[in-house]
């Protein structure tokens, strides 16, 4: 999945406020993190991918599509990708439709069996803390050889680095460098904090 390469880390961003979008968009371009996953959480997210797909130094996509409505709606506010909690045909093919670039969510080998069926070369590995963290990963990875992995939920920069660690994780996904309530200052400290994870990895 080319898009992620050069951004093993995606900030996974929850806006409860869509009129932070714009400054939390540059705020992650400035910190040197220029990708986000804008969760359909809220009633304003649509809106805050519109918003942060303007700047165009920016790649956003859209996470939590639970439907083909959904992915359409977020390609046409201008998300560049979507990620979703688990594995959904009808998102897969109408993801296709739209030349989205869709990383659905998985946790069992029975799971990547069926993406790969859609023909999907990565997926997201969710909850992966909970579902058995980077050992799981590094299991289904021995199988599918073929697969690469985008491990989010539970992920933090104390174990951000076992996934990172792994040749079959393409990025992971994480919310600790964007609280949902943090001030942006507070956010361009965590970011910088990115780095340093990113580089202890050796990625």
């Amino acid at each position: 999945m080319k898009i992620f390469e050069g951004h093993p880390v995606v900030p996974v961003v929850v806006l409860d406020d869509e009129s932070r979008a714009a400054d939390l968009g540059k705020a992650l371009v400035g910190g040197g993190l220029p990708i986000a996953e804008v969760t359909l959480r809220t009633p304003g997210a649509i809106a805050a991918i519109a918003t942060m797909a303007r700047n165009r130094d920016l790649l956003v996509g859209a996470g939590t599509v639970l439907t083909p409505e959904q992915a359409t709606a977020a390609a046409e506010a201008g998300a560049r990708f979507a990620v979703c909690p688990g594995l959904s045909r009808a998102v897969v093919e109408r993801c296709g439709m739209l030349g989205l670039p869709v990383l659905p969510g998985v946790a069992t080998a029975t799971e990547v069996l069926a993406a790969r069926e859609l023909g999907l070369e990565a997926v997201k590995f969710f909850p992966a803390e909970t579902s058995g963290g980077a050992p799981a990963v590094a299991a289904l990875a021995a199988v599918f050889g073929d697969m690469r992995f985008v491990p989010t939920g539970g992920i933090t920069a104390a174990n951000a680095g076992d996934y990172l660690a792994l040749p079959s994780v393409l990025a992971i996904g994480g919310s600790w460098m964007v609280p949902r309530s943090a001030d942006l200052d507070r956010i361009q400290e965590l970011i910088g904090g990115v780095h340093d994870v990113v580089a202890a990895a050796g990625r």
